[in-house]
């Protein structure tokens, strides 16, 4: 029994975690795949099983291929987006040509939309693409608009804005991430491929990227998971128009819910998005895995 006692211990002190866990995610997540095989869950006091009905419901539906292809959009440009404005600005702030009280004042300038909230970010650019703006203002100089400009009301350039907004309010994270990995590459690494006479874009290419890559792979499979599941910053700059312009999947599946009161057809969607995630999460494990082994 002493022995018992003494190799419980640890499981007593993560069994709090364990609970919360298991409460807050697996639940709802069980729900949620429950609910999927049920007609009208929610609307119906005793909802009747309907099998995989509801699933090629939503695959028949326009409307989520539709937000399927806008995601993707959303998705891919925001992750290449981030890295690449993320490898330059870190770059800037690693280098020695500026005195270390400029680079100070541009890390503070650069993470300021990192402090922002979604709230906050939307606000001030739906006051800066609002048609009486800055931006109209500023390009009605080069031609390129007029104070008529509608940039959230117009389809074919509403989802090009969301993404914009995306990219600038979440650059700062990966920026950092990438200035950590760049600060702990050895300067000897440098001068070597220096006196063997490599230029500048050689040592990134054969230096700078194999030494970042665990970092930019973590990065990249981060930014498709937290891009996939955005939805603050979208809903409260178009609420997904016009007409489903830039109706990403999580607010297909918002209003699919909550505005149509369909919560098995939602869930169904869910659970697409959750299996996306999932693999991958997984392929983001295993990475950390090799990581640690190296």
């Amino acid at each position: 029994m002493k022995k018992l006692k003494r190799n419980a211990v640890p499981y007593l002190y993560i069994a709090p975690t364990v609970i919360l866990m298991a409460v807050l995610l697996v639940l709802p997540i069980f729900n949620v795949i429950r609910y999927s095989f049920y007609d009208n869950a929610f609307v119906k006091k005793n909802p009747s099983p309907v099998g995989w009905l509801n699933y090629q419901k939503v695959l028949a539906d326009p409307v989520f291929w539709q937000s399927v292809r806008e995601t993707t959009f959303f998705v891919i440009v925001s992750i290449v987006g981030h890295i690449l404005i993320a490898l330059i600005f870190a770059h800037l702030l690693n280098t020695t040509m500026f005195k270390q009280r400029t680079k100070t004042l541009a890390r503070i300038v650069y993470i300021l939309p990192w402090i922002f909230t979604a709230t906050v970010i939307s606000v001030m650019w739906k006051l800066i693409f609002q048609p009486a703006g800055v931006m109209n203002y500023l390009l009605g100089f080069i031609g390129l608009a007029t104070k008529n400009t509608e940039w959230f009301s117009n389809k074919d350039i509403a989802l090009y804005v969301v993404t914009y907004i995306n990219l600038w309010s979440g650059y700062p994270f990966y920026m950092i991430s990438v200035l950590a990995g760049l600060q702990g590459i050895s300067p000897d690494l440098y001068e070597s491929s220096a006196i063997d006479g490599a230029t500048s874009f050689k040592s990134f290419l054969y230096i700078t990227l194999p030494q970042l890559k665990p970092i930019l792979l973590s990065l990249v499979m981060l930014d498709f998971v937290w891009t996939l599941k955005t939805f603050a910053i979208v809903w409260t700059l178009t609420a997904g128009g016009p007409m489903h312009a830039t109706e990403i999947i999580s607010l297909y599946i918002y209003r699919t819910a909550f505005m149509e009161n369909h919560y098995s057809l939602a869930s169904a969607a869910a659970v697409f998005l959750l299996i996306v995630c999932m693999i991958v999460a997984v392929f983001y494990t295993r990475q950390q895995f090799k990581i640690q082994e190296d």
